[in-house]
């Protein structure tokens, strides 16, 4: 059987859901997307912030508030993009917060605190998207995890590491679950991407360690996991579906 060439813009005039879309990777996933002729629901918590980061970029770009930890939250302004907005067929769960206190020092508030955003957000988001994906027969999920996820966290703390391994776990049951119905669910796991995580949690002597060990000597740039994010969508990724892309410049081969 004959296969046609995946073209970039076969994905014009698909609907996506960004969320972390004011931080630096998810603002430069929805600037590529909305590129790319996708309709681009930006979504994050500070409105004003989000504006001023979105408004230049060129497309169908739609921003909303949201906070992806509360699930009512989730649902209300979900159906009301939905309305206004229309079905999603690509959703990219970028919102994560950070925290670098390992075990001891980790508190119970802070520990659900961190899985509420970074895991429960994704699975709430993953609910309210893929009925409509799989009446469709086409859809993308994709979820920004972390190299923490197996690594225990260089210098991030237990609660962070902890939900992004709980995060690919998440992608890995959803893709399982979705395959048949033309749904794909991937991740992708940075290991440094030059971002407030490495800019403002990071001290130097940490920023400078951590870069002698990334055999390429640099970290990331929001563009790159960007550019995955678009691969990802692309007809070109379509046979891949529970696969976790590392994007870490060499830090670990497996």
């Amino acid at each position: 059987m004959g296969t046609q060439r995946a073209k970039l813009d076969d994905i014009k005039g698909k609907t996506a859901v960004v969320t972390g879309a004011a931080g630096s990777i998810g603002a430069a996933i929805t600037q590529f997307l909305a590129e790319d002729g996708v309709r681009v629901v930006a979504i994050d918590m500070d409105l004003g912030k989000l504006k001023s980061v979105v408004g230049s970029f060129e497309g169908d770009v739609y921003p909303y508030v949201m906070d992806v930890s509360k699930e009512d939250t989730v649902a209300s302004v979900m159906t009301q993009i939905r309305k206004n907005v229309g079905d999603i067929d690509i959703l990219v769960n970028v919102a994560g917060i950070l925290s670098n206190n390992k075990l001891m020092d980790t508190s119970v508030d802070e520990w659900h605190q961190i899985h509420a955003v970074n895991l429960d957000g994704p699975f709430f988001l993953s609910k309210e998207v893929l009925p409509a994906m799989q009446n469709s027969g086409w859809g993308r999920i994709i979820n920004i995890a972390s190299y923490a996820w197996k690594s225990g966290g260089k210098t991030s703390g237990t609660a962070y590491s902890s939900s992004k391994a709980a995060m690919v776990g998440l992608t890995f049951a959803i893709a399982k679950q979705s395959a048949e119905f033309g749904v794909t669910v991937n991740g992708i796991a940075p290991a440094y991407v030059m971002s407030p995580m490495v800019t403002e949690q990071l001290n130097d002597e940490q920023r400078d360690k951590m870069m002698s060990e990334i055999p390429v000597r640099r970290f990331s740039e929001p563009e790159e996991i960007a550019n995955c994010v678009r691969f990802l969508t692309s007809p070109m990724s379509a046979f891949i579906t529970g696969e976790i892309i590392d994007m870490n410049g060499g830090f670990q081969f497996d």
